[in-house]
């Protein structure tokens, strides 16, 4: 926040950065020169800039944060999903990210970020992230079994964030059951959570192109009860500034 948000990209660099930072962000250089290169022409061009943390937690070396960013009076809305490792002294020695348009009304009337924030039931980390593991695994790589979701999702309540797919679990259901369906996961990158979230960042494919997919899961009872999601095309390979989105 310090970096972009307050405008103090080399203070911020230096205060939270370790003696080597890698940069997954599209168009951003790894490295503390990457970094600057890359904010000090963005801080000019968006003199204005509200950026707030929606959620976020820790979860061991890694942190998530999930953020909305307007820019300029709005003309520009965002989300972006981070992901951060950190080193031994809790510096960031890597950098994820999915930026995605603000959706302000979903098809059930929601917005892509509001909704609950409180982190509860920590006793339930270890297992809410092997269900929502799991679930992608059955439901939504290449193989897996779609015939029974409701292992995984509440039938009774599931809040959608998506901006083109309604509430409840039939209509996520018949995405996964469809003869034509081109939306695949292809693995898992990142799996952080912490009591009743949980945030993915998978590698993701539709048709021929290739996507870097966040999505964060709202746990209850043993079920998914809340999902918001962010996706962003990777970038071709011959315009890659550094190792690419994973």
């Amino acid at each position: 926040m310090d970096g972009i948000r307050d405008g103090k990209p080399h203070e911020a660099i230096e205060k939270y950065t370790g003696a080597r930072y890698r940069q997954h962000s599209t168009g951003v250089r790894d490295g503390k020169e990457g970094f600057i290169a890359f904010f000090e022409p963005f801080l000019a061009r968006n003199p204005d800039r509200d950026i707030r943390v929606i959620r976020g937690w820790e979860d061991g070396r890694h942190a998530f944060v999930h953020v909305y960013q307007s820019l300029n009076g709005g003309k520009a809305q965002w989300v972006t999903a981070d992901f951060f490792d950190t080193d031994d002294d809790g510096k960031i020695i890597e950098h994820w990210d999915v930026i995605a348009e603000y959706a302000d009304r979903t098809p059930s009337g929601h917005t892509s970020i509001d909704g609950p924030t409180e982190i509860e039931d920590l006793d339930r980390t270890d297992a809410n992230k092997r269900l929502v593991r799991e679930c992608i695994e059955t439901l939504l790589m290449r193989g897996g079994d779609v015939s029974m979701p409701e292992r995984f999702i509440d039938p009774e309540q599931y809040i959608q964030h998506n901006k083109e797919v309604p509430d409840g679990l039939p209509p996520f259901a018949e995405l996964l059951r469809a003869p034509d369906r081109k939306l695949w996961y292809e693995r898992i990158v990142l799996l952080v959570g912490r009591g009743n979230f949980v945030a993915t960042l998978c590698e993701t494919s539709r048709e021929d192109q290739r996507y870097a997919q966040v999505d964060i899961f709202r746990v209850a009872n043993g079920r998914i009860v809340e999902h918001w999601d962010a996706v962003e095309p990777c970038p071709p390979e011959d315009e890659l500034v550094n190792s690419g989105k994973f």
